[in-house]
């Protein structure tokens, strides 16, 4: 089903179990089912188990084995509307407000996001061009800027100009520590840096010492600055770190440092899928090819 997707399409088109995996067939074997063990392609079907047995191994599957969904009891309708709710939510959406949307416990509903999360990641992606990098804190609020930083996570973010977001979490802020994520994550023909004042920052002696290197003087009300035909901001990055501390403000209210990895996942995801028409169906995708999280994994 390649087309847009919205809130109505979507109830008229997966109100079933039988259509919700009739979908999921589609997307994990277009060119026919396969047998996830040895490839086999005889195939039986068990109508009534919703399953099917491979006639070369012997080996019964279902469209959800091996995938997220395996194991799950949860309704696959409620796991499409879900998904669905999370993808098109630009500032995220609570467990709490998919409890109550769903019909579903908080554990449920935590436990659903989280999976979803999970699967929201995207292949090893360098940034080129033009990128914009700064950091940030995210956490509880202390008094005194030194008690401040202890207690806030420190998040790195990487924006590349007309193209993908990268948020990480970073264990230390440090000039090593910075740069080791910097180098895993933009490309080394990148052509420009656009950063802050911060000493953080500093390219001279790293595999990014030909890219010219601009930064801006926020200490001096130095925002915006024009130079040889380059807009040299850090603007671009900036919005970012806001709309995600805008969702932790109005969706998520806390987050905690253990999960903050999933929720910066989650946010990257869709940013980067902005312009995308299909993303719930390749939200589907991440979702089918992604084994299943356990519980116990989430709350060790």
């Amino acid at each position: 089903m390649k087309q847009a997707m919205d809130m109505m399409k979507l109830m008229e088109a997966f109100d079933t179990e039988a259509e919700c995996r009739a979908y999921m067939q589609e997307l994990r074997w277009p060119d026919g089912i396969r047998c996830p063990r040895c490839n086999g392609e005889t195939i039986s079907r068990i109508v009534k188990r919703d399953q099917f047995d491979c006639d070369s191994c012997r080996y019964q599957f279902s469209v959800m084995s091996g995938t997220i969904f395996h194991d799950s009891h949860l309704p696959l309708p409620k796991w499409f509307a879900t998904t669905y709710l999370i993808c098109e939510s630009r500032k995220g959406i609570s467990a709490n407000q998919i409890k109550r949307m769903m019909g579903i416990s908080y554990k449920t509903a935590w436990y659903l996001c989280h999976r979803i999360r999970a699967a929201m990641n995207e292949a090893d992606h360098k940034l080129s061009g033009t990128v914009e990098i700064d950091e940030t804190y995210i956490g509880g609020k202390q008094r005194g800027h030194k008690g401040q930083l202890k207690s806030k996570a420190p998040v790195i973010g990487i924006r590349e100009r007309g193209g993908h977001l990268h948020f990480i979490k970073a264990n230390e802020v440090n000039q090593q520590a910075v740069y080791d994520i910097i180098a895993r994550n933009v490309d080394k023909t990148v052509d420009v840096i656009m950063t802050d004042e911060s000493k953080l920052y500093n390219f001279k002696m790293t595999q990014f010492r030909n890219a010219r290197h601009e930064s801006v003087n926020h200490s001096a009300d130095e925002y915006v600055r024009y130079e040889n035909g380059l807009c040299c901001t850090t603007n671009a990055i900036e919005s970012a770190f806001s709309l995600f501390k805008r969702g932790i403000v109005g969706a998520w209210h806390r987050v905690s440092t253990k999960h903050l990895s999933a929720y910066l996942q989650e946010m990257t995801w869709r940013f980067n899928n902005r312009k995308n028409p299909y993303l719930f169906r390749d939200t589907m995708l991440k979702l089918i090819a992604s084994s299943n999280v356990e519980y116990k994994q989430l709350t060790a």
